[in-house]
């Protein structure tokens, strides 16, 4: 028999940040897999303005552990964890597990790092 597993991504979540909006919402709600089985999940977001893009899980009751983050250019920073990885096209990202475990049974949360611009100007300010 096969172990099913639900893992549920982020709530739509809308930050204001100076400058603009960002939206974020997951594809699905929730996944059922089968230990061993290879799993997708996916956000999509509304704003060209994004400098990273971070995937967490949350284990019970609180604590949220970052997996990995990635550029909207689709590059890693850093490494993540073994089994998983992501990929980033057309305002949606991927997190890729690629052999689901039952401790990978948890609540997933993609958030995003907006660019931040400067005014040069008002450094210097006297």
């Amino acid at each position: 028999s096969c172990v099913s597993q639900s893992i549920s991504p982020l709530e739509e979540k809308v930050d204001a940040v100076e400058g603009g909006v960002y939206s974020v919402s997951p594809l699905d709600t929730e996944k059922q897999v089968s230990v061993g089985d290879s799993v997708t999940l996916s956000c999509r977001y509304s704003t060209s303005d994004v400098y990273r893009i971070h995937w967490y899980h949350q284990y019970p009751p609180f604590n949220l552990d970052l997996i990995l983050s990635v550029y909207e250019s689709g590059g890693l920073n850093g490494s993540p964890p073994p089994g998983f990885s992501a990929k980033v096209q057309n305002k949606r990202v991927d997190l890729e597990i690629s052999s689901a475990a039952v401790s990978d049974s948890v609540l997933y949360y993609c958030t995003l790092e907006p660019t931040v611009t400067i005014n040069p100007a008002t450094l210097y300010r006297t």
